[in-house]
């Protein structure tokens, strides 16, 4: 070996060494940056000279299986966030079997009080009390309706929200699949626009859990599981229009609500052959479509049979038969072809409530009585307390075909939806373990900063070995030109 090519080769160690510093800083300073993958410094022999060393480059390190992994557990993870915070919110408004305002507990308190002014019904303060809870009861069944109508207008609010973020993405990573192969051609770096696409597949699979596949010139296709195609040289479109402000009685069957088109065609969000399987759209969708309908369809049961009991012939014998009963839809009798919704529409009949005009007398005389009558007769009273307490037959019932008091009705959908709560819960409790132990394991894939410092050390040693030999050349070339 002569003087130069001893020279050369440490030439050449020298410039690895400051690359190889570079990638591992770059490392280090991104260990916790989303979408970063660990970088390494690919060597070889210089095939050229046939000494020293050269850099081919800066090799991204990134398995993808096990992204691929990860992010269907965050698919999973974005679609049982959504569905457990709308089971809870329900929940919250239905109430519980310990919770003094639920359902169950109003009903409880509206028997006790008919109980309690027929043992005394020429107290016109029982009566009054009557008339309170059974107030009291309607306006509860009114505001649990009007809070699934409020999660169903958020889910259409979010939906929209979320089609516009997916055509955005969508729209970014078509630009940056034209803009690697043209960085690439030009010599430069990038590796870094791939970090950024990844970070931007990674927000369409929330959404839309995705396969991406791997194409020519470092570019990407996206699919969705049910199998769309979400991008394919160009960016999908997908449309709908925010409703916002839903009703109960609005379904897309009926055309009042949107649907989800991609490039002007309908696309299936519901069920096993959804094409937007999973994640948080399609949940949001299932939240709308299904699940909101179901809560105010179980609601609508307990109000249709509460107006029902207190309009059975014979009852009220002051009463027409075409008076409403007790308790009205908006003041009228049920009527089985009224829109949906008759959970937000019941209410106390007017003509017993002293706060609005009535008298609570009526209660204990009739709804139809012209005068109090006999102040000491509790017999319609009882009555009132017997119906409500008598096991019948629930038309359209979506709790069963036996016969049901009206505590049972309160009770039945409270249990169901407290069933489905928990198990949302449970089920959001296994996806974030789940997801967090694929973020681990990813994690551990990516940059650990204490090899990345041990091979730091390494690259000192051979920088500063390499440094050396350049100063033994210069002593070497000294000591020649002194003989």
């Amino acid at each position: 070996m002569n003087l130069s090519t001893a020279f050369n080769n440490a030439v050449s160690g020298l410039t690895a060494a400051r690359r190889g510093t570079s990638v591992v800083s770059d490392n280090i300073a991104n260990a916790r940056t989303p979408g970063y993958a660990r970088r390494s410094l690919e060597l070889t022999t210089n095939v050229i000279s046939g000494t020293g060393v050269r850099t081919v480059g800066v090799i991204r390190n990134q398995d993808p299986v096990l992204t691929a992994n990860r992010r269907a557990t965050d698919a999973d993870l974005a679609y049982q966030t959504a569905v457990s915070n709308f089971h809870a919110g329900v929940e919250s408004v239905v109430g519980t079997a310990d919770d003094p305002t639920s359902l169950a507990a109003r009903l409880a308190g509206f028997d006790s009080s008919l109980i309690t002014a027929a043992s005394l019904p020429d107290s016109s303060e029982r009566l009054d009390q009557v008339a309170r809870t059974g107030r009291d009861l309607a306006e509860s069944i009114n505001r649990a309706s009007e809070s699934v109508r409020q999660l169903r207008s958020d889910a259409d609010r979010t939906i929209g929200k979320q089609v516009y973020s997916l055509n955005q993405t969508l729209k970014e990573i078509e630009k940056l699949n034209a803009k690697i192969p043209s960085v690439k051609h030009s010599g430069g770096d990038i590796a870094a626009l791939l970090d950024q696409r990844q970070v931007l597949v990674d927000q369409v699979n929330a959404l839309v859990p995705v396969n991406a596949v791997p194409r020519a010139n470092d570019q990407v296709s996206l699919y969705s599981d049910g199998g769309l195609i979400l991008l394919e040289r160009t960016a999908a479109e997908f449309s709908f229009t925010t409703t916002g402000d839903t009703k109960p009685h609005m379904t897309v069957g009926n055309g009042l609500l949107s649907g989800l088109e991609m490039n002007g065609n309908p696309v299936r969000t519901s069920g096993d052959n959804a094409q937007v399987r999973g994640g948080a759209l399609m949940a949001n969708f299932e939240i709308r479509d299904e699940l909101a309908v179901e809560a105010q369809a179980n609601l609508d049961s307990v109000a249709r049979d509460l107006i029902e009991r207190f309009e059975t012939p014979g009852l009220d014998p002051t009463a027409l038969p075409t008076d409403p009963g007790l308790f009205t839809d908006a003041g009228n009798r049920f009527d089985a072809t009224a829109p949906e919704g008759l959970a937000s529409r019941i209410n106390l009949n007017t003509v017993v409530d002293p706060d609005n005009g009535g008298g609570s007398w009526r209660l204990r005389g009739g709804l139809g009585a012209v005068a109090s009558g006999d102040l000491g007769d509790a017999t319609q009273l009882q009555a009132f307390g017997a119906v409500l307490n008598a096991a019948r037959p629930v038309a359209g019932s979506p709790f069963g075909t036996g016969d049901m008091r009206a505590s049972d009705l309160t009770e039945a959908p409270m249990s169901d939806i407290g069933s489905n709560a928990h198990t949302a819960s449970q089920r959001l409790i296994f996806a974030n373990n789940a997801q967090l132990e694929m973020a681990r394991i990813e994690a551990e894939q990516g940059v650990d900063t204490d090899q990345e410092l041990q091979t730091l050390m390494e690259i000192e040693q051979a920088y500063a070995a390499n440094a050396r030999v350049i100063s033994a050349v210069d002593e070497l070339m000294e000591t020649l030109l002194r003989l």
